[in-house]
């Protein structure tokens, strides 16, 4: 039985070679078409050079008469956003008020689902939560604490899918149904998470503040500082920025154990990442990077949720591009689509800054080929 070999499995060079000599070219004549040595050429068949520009990678194809993703691989659907249904689902769910379909779930079985969607969304499954929501958001109607913490969850999923004015909506929703500090503590995350997206940099603050001082739980209280730290550095205000960053990095350094029940990946990894976040935003570039490196190189790096640790990638990868660093950015965005893929292919921000890596020069292949895979124009 002969057996079909995945063409994605066969090394670039390889794949080169399989082409030329179907064409019948000598590996002198493939050479001489591309103004290369034969030695070039050998070596890149046998992988000993590598194939890192889609500048070359196309002028190859060009001499084979091949469209470049014949090398690069079967092209594949394009990660685009998630489907608009998905989205219209979510907000049919969040316009329900009296009339929602009758449940049999028990409670238990309510919290293990609440449970298993903030897990997904720690791994930026977000094409599968959009689908889960609406019917989550219904089965926890009953329980205030489930109805709180589903809404939160929402709210942080539509800020990252680019329609923050729907996830405030979610977030106050889940202020709404909180009943007791700590659930008003950990809805005003999400408050003040949208209101940053949506440029409300003053009212995140005061959001976030304000609540901050009555959560009696540190990784609630640190969280929202770091919120309000994030909001003031949006505003330009660089000493309150930093004092707030502070307060919580004070908190994150006596928080030990990895036990997370409010689902905020609060640490000392995430007060860097925050201080990367706010130098960026108050134009400290090199500063920005400089956390960065710090940042991934720590032990605690790895005890940040996938999701987290892809989204600051994604930040990064825009610091480096605004130092003109695009190859260190089209990197760092790799290892965000490595980290956890959906953060890079179905985040419109992520979707943003690719097409900027590979607008601003020559892109390296594996950058290309991401491109290609999300349907952008290298």
């Amino acid at each position: 039985m002969t057996h079909r070999r995945d063409h994605n499995s066969v090394p670039l060079g390889r794949r080169v070679a399989e082409f030329r000599a179907h064409r019948g070219m000598s590996q002198q004549t493939f050479a001489d078409r591309l103004g290369k040595s034969k030695s070039w050429v050998d070596k890149i068949e046998r992988g000993v050079r590598r194939l890192d520009r889609y500048s070359v990678i196309r002028e190859i194809a060009n001499v084979l008469r091949l469209d470049p993703e014949m090398l690069l691989g079967p092209h594949q659907p394009p990660g685009t956003t998630p489907h608009l249904d998905g989205i219209d689902g979510v907000r049919a769910a969040l316009a329900r008020y009296h009339h929602r379909p009758e449940r049999t779930e028990t409670a238990q079985q309510v919290s293990a689902q609440v449970a298993y969607a903030w897990m997904a969304y720690h791994h930026a499954r977000y094409p599968q939560l959009l689908d889960t929501l609406p019917d989550l958001l219904d089965a926890t109607s009953g329980t205030r604490g489930l109805l709180t913490s589903a809404h939160r969850l929402t709210a942080s999923v539509l800020v990252k899918l680019d329609h923050a004015d729907l996830g405030w909506l979610a977030a106050d929703r889940a202020v709404t149904a909180a009943g007791g500090p700590i659930l008003i503590a950990t809805a005003t995350i999400a408050v003040a998470e949208a209101l940053r997206a949506l440029g409300h940099h003053h009212l995140a603050h005061t959001a976030a503040l304000a609540t901050a001082d009555h959560a009696d739980d540190d990784t609630v209280r640190g969280t929202l500082y770091l919120q309000a730290g994030l909001a003031a550095a949006g505003n330009g205000d660089r000493h309150t920025a930093h004092d707030l960053l502070d307060h919580a990095a004070a908190l994150a350094d006596r928080h030990t154990g990895d036990a997370d029940p409010h689902h905020t990946g609060f640490g000392p990894a995430a007060v860097q990442v925050a201080r990367a976040l706010a130098a960026h935003h108050l134009g400290d570039t090199t500063e920005a990077l400089h956390r960065h490196v710090h940042t991934i190189r720590s032990d605690s790096w790895r005890r940040l949720p996938p999701e987290h640790r892809a989204a600051h990638l994604i930040d990064a990868a825009r610091a480096y591009l605004d130092t003109g660093q695009h190859d260190r950015a089209g990197q760092v965005l790799l290892d965000a689509d490595r980290t956890a893929p959906a953060e890079v292919r179905h985040r419109p921000v992520a979707r943003t800054l690719l097409t900027d890596i590979i607008r601003s020069g020559p892109a390296a292949a594996d950058v290309a080929r991401l491109a290609t895979i999300l349907g952008l124009t290298c």
